[in-house]
């Protein structure tokens, strides 16, 4: 599988409480339930008005089912081509790809 950045222009998503939080991940974890195998999603970043989603998936229409699923809007979908983390420093070469 790929990953995938999702962007979610949501207003007051960082100031969302723990309610509100919990009935939307409730949401996706059904939407992700009947769709599995082909999405996982790893986490989500919140800040002002804006939320950022890590998923795994087949390809961006998975994405789109499960948004349409939960209700969660997409403003855009981007694959990461490349995870750079302090450790990137260390490496000589570049990690080869999956898939």
């Amino acid at each position: 599988m790929k990953r995938y950045i999702i962007e979610r222009d949501i207003p007051g998503a960082g100031e969302r409480g723990v309610a509100q939080i919990r009935e939307a991940a409730r949401r996706s974890n059904a939407a992700l339930a009947q769709l599995a195998p082909k999405i996982q999603w790893e986490h989500s970043y919140s800040t002002g008005n804006k939320v950022f989603c890590i998923y795994l998936a087949e390809d961006p229409s998975w994405i789109e089912k499960h948004s349409e699923l939960c209700g969660a809007p997409i403003t855009s979908i981007r694959e990461v081509t490349r995870v750079t983390d302090p450790t990137s420093a260390l490496r000589r070469t570049a990690p080869k790809k999956k898939g």
